[in-house]
């Protein structure tokens, strides 16, 4: 599991802690058969995961990661099964954001704009990199996908309460990836 906040102390602030189990794949249902005309193998919708309270044992660094203990999920095969699920906090739990600071999930939805006050469109997912790097994943008015490298010189302005965010892209960065290819 990833963990986003500043501190790990974090973890025992808060007063409830859900966990949010990866959703399973889809598998084939039991008893299609693909010989017969007219009858097609149909997948098996999997069940949504359950989100449940969790009550955290314990907690500590290891590796570059955080690794989590929790109350009931006593060997390695209970803890497998857990692994890429998410760890979830109400909102109403979070700590109060610095100035200038705001949560990731804040981000996504937020209308873009450039400095000229043109909409290039919508921040649809903001992405971690392994190396700490803050990436924005925006589609834009024509469907086209940018993938913005987040620092403090590129980004102008944000008002949640309005839903944007103003950005001055590094030069050369909506070049690659808004040229027309049917020009050359």
């Amino acid at each position: 599991m990833d963990y986003h906040g500043d501190s790990p102390f974090l973890l025992d602030e808060f007063p409830e802690i859900f966990l949010r189990p990866k959703a399973p794949r889809p598998r084939p249902t039991v008893g299609a058969k693909s010989g017969k005309p007219g009858l097609k193998k149909r997948v098996a919708k999997p069940a949504a995961p359950r989100t449940r309270p969790v009550k955290i044992e314990s907690w500590r660094p290891h590796k570059g990661r955080l690794l989590v203990f929790f109350e009931g999920i006593a060997d390695r095969d209970a803890a497998d099964e857990l692994r890429g699920a998410e760890l979830l906090v109400r909102e109403a739990d979070l700590p109060e954001p610095g100035e200038d600071e705001l949560y990731l999930y804040e981000v996504e939805g937020l209308t873009v704009l450039l400095e000229d006050g043109s909409t290039l469109g919508h921040v649809r997912q903001v992405q971690l990199l392994p190396a700490g790097q803050e990436v924005w994943a925006i589609d834009t008015e024509d469907g086209r996908e940018v993938l913005f490298p987040v620092a403090d010189e590129f980004v102008a302005g944000v008002d949640l309460d309005e839903g944007w965010v103003t950005i001055v892209p590094p030069p050369g960065l909506l070049e690659l990836y808004l040229n027309d290819d049917s020009s050359e």
